[in-house]
């Protein structure tokens, strides 16, 4: 098993100058290379880029729908890693609220595992394919209040790697936290990020940058 260096990749504006954040986290085989390009289709004008690299371009070695203790400690130290990350940005002056999360397959199910451990009032989140992981869902891990900070979590139907009702068991506990939860499953999608997906994210989240 692994563990994740932090190793972030940055673009956009100098995060001194930036008045928001975006934290893109990458799917299985991918990288931040990858993931970060996606910026350049979302209009992030003014905003500081983060993209962490995972050790062996995974996150965790199996499906996010495995017993979690399968997927140790690959999957603590990728949260530990995006926790480090969070707080190296509010330290450099972005408050929690101006920090916005973009992740793929394996990385949008990091990044609604991670938020949904820690809720807030964060700028926005987005989950192109992705639920909360673990064969089974512990509710003990997840705690917080959402205020109401606006979620997309997008989906095929089927999909190979996300089943539809985990997005829909995603959404219901954000909700419960306080999320604005937007789920948008679209019939027969292959495993990407299609166009209309990248519209609507900038139309519900990435608009308030």
């Amino acid at each position: 098993m692994y563990v994740h260096e932090h190793n972030i990749l940055t673009a956009g504006i100098p995060v001194n100058e930036a008045k928001s954040a975006v934290i893109f986290l990458h799917g299985r085989g991918s990288s931040a290379e990858d993931i970060v390009s996606l910026s350049k289709h979302l209009d992030l004008k003014g905003a500081a880029v983060f993209a962490p690299q995972a050790t062996n371009n995974s996150w965790y070695p199996y499906s996010f729908i495995a017993p979690v203790e399968q997927n140790q400690p690959a999957l603590d130290s990728a949260l530990t890693v995006l926790k480090t990350l969070v707080d190296e940005i509010v330290a450099s002056g972005i408050p929690l609220d101006k920090i916005f999360f973009c992740g793929f397959s394996q990385g949008a199910c990091l990044t609604l595992e991670y938020v949904t451990r820690n809720a807030a009032q964060y700028g926005g989140i987005v989950a192109f394919t992705g639920g909360l992981i673990g064969k089974e869902i512990n509710m003990k891990n997840y705690k917080g209040d959402f205020m109401k900070t606006p979620v997309l979590i997008t989906t095929g139907d089927p999909d190979p790697h996300v089943p539809v009702r985990r997005v829909e068991l995603t959404e219901t506990i954000m909700k419960k936290l306080n999320a604005d939860v937007t789920t948008k499953i679209y019939a027969g999608r292959v495993h990407t990020i299609s166009q209309k997906e990248i519209e609507l994210a900038k139309l519900l989240i990435f608009k308030y940058i």
